[in-house]
């Protein structure tokens, strides 16, 4: 099991079950995680210092501030933090604004547990010190 104990990590979601989903596969990995229910929520949170993350999952439809535009001010912020875009509506067009405004990956959902645990291996998990210069 992945140990990443103190990572903080933001999930801006509107779908509940989704939320949920995201929640059980996260608590087992000792991160810290933060739920946003509207992309206004997670703007204020970060813009005014009061939250401060590791990686954040991003759902493309959030109500008030949509993903595109959270990662384009969360990036403002933070240019270093993973945002993996995860949305059930794919287009061309979308793909390439999420990735101009800064997100670091795009999924489809759904999102497997595989995934969300390849993904948090990859940003999250501590490398040997000899594996940090590949």
């Amino acid at each position: 099991m992945l140990n990443i104990t103190g990572k903080r990590i933001a999930i801006v979601e509107d779908d509940i079950a989704s939320l949920r989903y995201y929640e059980t596969l996260l608590k087992e990995t000792g991160a810290v995680v933060s739920v946003f229910r509207n992309g206004r929520e997670f703007v204020e949170a970060v813009t005014t210092g009061r939250a401060v993350f590791d990686l954040v999952f991003m759902d493309f439809l959030v109500p008030l501030v949509n993903g595109i535009e959270c990662t384009r001010t969360f990036r403002q912020v933070n240019r270093s933090a993973p945002v993996i875009l995860i949305t059930a509506y794919y287009s061309e067009q979308t793909k390439n604004e999420a990735y101009i405004a800064g997100c670091t990956e795009y999924n489809l959902k759904p999102v497997f547990p595989d995934k969300i645990h390849l993904i948090l291996e990859k940003y999250l998990s501590p490398r040997p010190a000899y594996q940090m210069y590949d």
